[in-house]
């Protein structure tokens, strides 16, 4: 028979531009389908990022992750390890009974086949089919589906290993006996296999097939009865259902008792950082609750503690940074009379020096100035008071800083001449405007000038000026001894001198660094030094153009552009011997040095 394949119908005429919007319709998809993965990748992307953010700041996160992820191996191993242990109890139940009911169901083939031989192939084929219905009807199989070990298919065999060439004779469904498992049974050995077979539905049944030689007949047979696995896979299946699904509910519960029980923990580490970061902020009455008597509350009552013991220190140290402030501007008012007097004595006997011996005019003349430094001391000791108890308030205004640093050079280069230094000023031909205090910017200027030139040994000092559109730098170079390593983080300190030895040539009074990188401060910029032995010195005023804004870049950088590196140390590759000079020569040098 054969079946005839229907054509298709015909379709109506297609437009002639057809193809052509198919062309166009197929890049329009491509786009889309490289969207939609550009977005879900970008989707992964982000949850990604959020699982690595979570990971790291959430101890409890971790925790619950951690715990689940071990529990769900230990789940596993558990699973797999009982899945086993039931199939192989199950399948060594349905071998022992299925052993037995062979033997049994042996013994009554071999009653029903006495004499069994010489036959043609239909005679052997019809008892071998009655001996198949006794064996069914028999006792030993209790009915067939309430067997010891449930329902079978048997199968009859004639023939053996010694009848080569000869075709078997069988009863039952024979094909669905495996050949190796044949070869044990014909070699007289009770043998049994587990195997699969295509049933005429589609579908596939596993057997386990149990054979047995009949010994007895004077003709070679064999019984094989095929015990289903069905019911046994049902039950597997349903083993392994409920450990999927137990194991599932019991992660589950692990991570809800993990999350419940790690909360319990965290919660007051969380309220402990809490409380720190508020006290942190200057919240010094920032305690912990004490809950119980347990290792937390054991915990919040060292950090009450150690909290109140910190704020006893802090309002001590305030108390005594107040008495000092205090005690400064106290005495340096007190010492204003009396300075006062004494400078209206000094300036008499100034004005009368010429009159004086030379050794008592000397004297009056060393009297002013340490005078004039006295009273530079007390300006700076009010002005640095004022600065530590927060009242110095800012006169910001918008103007020219050209202007300024003109100004403070004019005023230490009588202090340079002095010094045997010149000062060289590198301004921009632009306008330099920035909203800041020109008092405070031109003392800032004027002691970093000074200590410039106390410290150029004669050499020559450059004042830059800079600008961008954030913020106006100035930078302060001299060419002097410089600055040994770690000490351009000493240099603001007060009082602070890198070589006490040596001698100020502009009466500074040690604080002027100190007040100027407060100035700094005060405009909310930042006040820098580099230097290098030898090299000299570089210090470096920042400030933002707009007070309140943020300053990205400086204009101009430190170490200076004009620094050049120290040269490594030359290394002795080998000795030169130098011969002595010709007389003439070392007649020329002493005339030269004459």
């Amino acid at each position: 028979m054969t079946a005839s394949v229907p054509s298709a119908p015909e379709q109506p005429d297609a437009p002639e531009n057809a193809g052509a919007s198919e062309g166009d319709r197929a890049p329009g998809f491509a786009r889309s389908a490289v969207r939609l993965v550009g977005r879900v990748a970008a989707f992964a992307r982000r949850r990604v990022v959020g699982f690595n953010e979570l990971w790291r700041h959430s101890l409890q996160f971790r925790v619950t992750v951690s715990t689940l992820a071990l529990s769900s191996a230990v789940v596993f191993v558990l699973g797999m390890v009982l899945q086993n242990q039931i199939t192989e109890r199950l399948l060594d139940t349905k071998r022992t009974a299925a052993i037995e009911q062979t033997r049994a169901l042996a013994d009554t083939a071999a009653s029903e086949l006495v004499g069994v031989g010489g036959e043609n192939t239909d005679a052997m084929r019809a008892r071998l089919e009655n001996a198949l219905k006794k064996i069914a009807s028999s006792p030993a199989s209790q009915g067939g589906a309430g067997s010891a070990a449930g329902t079978f298919d048997p199968v009859l065999v004639s023939g053996g290993r010694d009848q080569v060439g000869s075709v078997p004779v069988a009863a039952g469904p024979f094909a669905s006996v495996p050949e190796r498992l044949r070869q044990f049974v014909e070699s007289n050995q009770v043998s049994y296999l587990e195997h699969t077979v295509d049933d005429p539905n589609g579908g596939r049944t596993t057997y386990l097939i149990v054979g047995t030689p009949l010994s007895t007949m004077a003709s070679p047979l064999q019984l094989y009865l095929l015990f289903p696995l069905t019911s046994e896979q049902n039950t597997v299946s349903t083993v392994q259902n409920t450990l999927l699904v137990g194991g599932l509910v019991l992660l589950l519960l692990l991570a809800g008792i993990t999350n419940l029980v790690t909360r319990q923990v965290v919660r007051p580490v969380r309220q402990a950082a809490a409380a720190a970061e508020q006290f942190a902020g200057g919240d010094l009455d920032q305690r912990l609750a004490v809950l119980g008597e347990d290792d937390l509350a054991k915990l919040a009552v060292s950090y009450n503690e150690m909290a109140a013991s910190i704020q006893r220190q802090i309002r001590q140290l305030e108390e005594f940074g107040g008495l000092q402030r205090r005690f400064t501007s106290d005495v340096s008012h007190e010492l204003r009379t009396p300075l006062t007097t004494v400078r209206m004595a000094a300036d008499v006997l100034h004005a009368s020096r010429e009159q004086f011996p030379a050794g008592l005019a000397r004297s009056t003349e060393l009297l002013v100035d340490e005078l004039d430094r006295f009273e530079a001391l007390l300006g700076d000791l009010l002005e640095i008071s004022r600065l530590d108890a927060g009242v110095e308030e800012l006169s910001a205004e918008f103007i020219d800083v050209r202007p300024i640093a003109t100004r403070a050079v004019e005023q230490v280069r009588v202090i340079a001449g002095n010094a045997g230094s010149s000062i060289e000023l590198v301004l921009p031909e632009q306008e330099t405007t920035a909203e800041v205090d020109a008092r405070r910017v031109e003392r800032i200027l004027r002691n970093l000038l000074a200590n410039a030139v106390d410290h150029s040994e004669g050499k020559p000092v450059v004042l830059t000026v800079g600008v961008n559109d954030n913020a106006v730098a100035v930078t302060v170079r001299d060419r002097g001894v410089g600055l040994r390593q770690g000490e351009a983080e000493l240099v603001f300190n007060r009082f602070w001198r890198a070589d006490p030895s040596r001698n100020r040539r502009t009466g500074g009074t040690g604080l002027g660094l100190a007040i100027s990188q407060e100035d700094a401060r005060l405009h909310g910029g930042q006040l820098d030094a580099w230097g290098e032995p030898g090299y000299g010195a570089c210090f470096r005023l920042v400030l933002p153009r707009r007070q309140g804004a943020a300053v990205e870049e400086s204009p101009l950088p430190l170490p200076p552009a004009d620094h050049v590196p120290p040269a490594a140390e030359p290394k002795v590759i080998g000795t030169l011997e130098v011969q002595p000079a010709p007389d003439a020569l070392l007649a020329e040098r002493e005339e030269v040095g004459r």
